[in-house]
């Protein structure tokens, strides 16, 4: 039987967004996460090739830096173990960037222009060819395109009175989260967090929605928030299908 999801955006963007989906399980969301972090494969720069490099930076420190600049990855244009040659040359005095990195496929570049790799002074040279490897997270941490993922219930308020306006006025905060009111999804930060700005004078109880998540992507720029949850929830598909066919063995 086909589980059936409902999800809705409550912001969206390129590279950060947060979306509630609605008939997931606490072990789905936490699946979605860890796909998002671990099984959706990046292009990373692996190994550097230095042809001069005059500067005051060690080849491993470079290479540990260019390693780290997020690269724009096509989604089933590569295979895991893939790889595509970068080259930059730069002379000083001058800043080497992301942006000096010139890709053998059109398809692959850096993700950020303006990612400073070092600072070339007069007669310094930087000139270098780098091979990016198509792998995962499971990999190692620089194939994470999911730079912060997490998730939280979605949550509901309840006014069950007035409050004594002699007693304590206790606040309730809830950090970077989404209620549901009247059908509408509002992010806390539109009332700074504090539910007796929202609800002045009342008493309120907080519940979580069941089965209702509402989850924040951030990527790195290698895919968007589309490619990278479609992707995680595509690993997920698959590794199912992987397992109803071990079981039938």
């Amino acid at each position: 039987m086909t589980e059936q999801y409902e999800v809705e955006f409550v912001e969206r963007g390129d590279r950060e967004a947060r979306f509630l989906v609605r008939g997931a399980t606490p072990a789905f969301a936490n699946g979605i996460r860890r796909a998002i972090v671990a099984d959706v494969p990046t292009l990373s720069i692996d190994t550097v090739r230095f042809v001069e490099n005059s500067s005051v930076m060690f080849d491993e420190q470079l290479a540990l830096r260019l390693g780290l600049v997020p690269l724009s990855t096509p989604l089933g244009e590569f295979e895991e173990g893939d790889t595509v040659t970068l080259s930059l040359d730069v002379s000083g005095p001058a800043t080497a960037y992301s942006g000096d990195l010139v890709s053998a496929d059109e398809m692959v570049e850096p993700a950020d222009d303006n990612v400073p790799i070092i600072e070339l002074k007069d007669d310094q040279r930087l000139e270098l060819e780098a091979d990016a490897v198509l792998s995962t997270g499971k990999d190692h941490a620089k194939h994470q395109g999911g730079v912060a993922v997490g998730y939280r219930h979605l949550q509901r308020v309840e006014v069950v009175g007035d409050r004594d306006e002699y007693g304590d006025a206790e606040e309730t905060n809830i950090l970077r989260g989404v209620i549901e009111e009247d059908g509408e999804l509002v992010p806390t930060e539109t009332f700074d967090h504090d539910l007796t700005q929202r609800y002045p004078g009342k008493e309120v109880e907080v519940h979580d929605v069941p089965n209702a998540f509402v989850f924040h992507v951030e990527t790195d720029g290698s895919l968007t928030i589309d490619e990278i949850v479609t992707a995680a929830a595509d690993t997920i598909g698959s590794r199912a299908d992987e397992l109803e066919q071990a079981v039938q063995l």
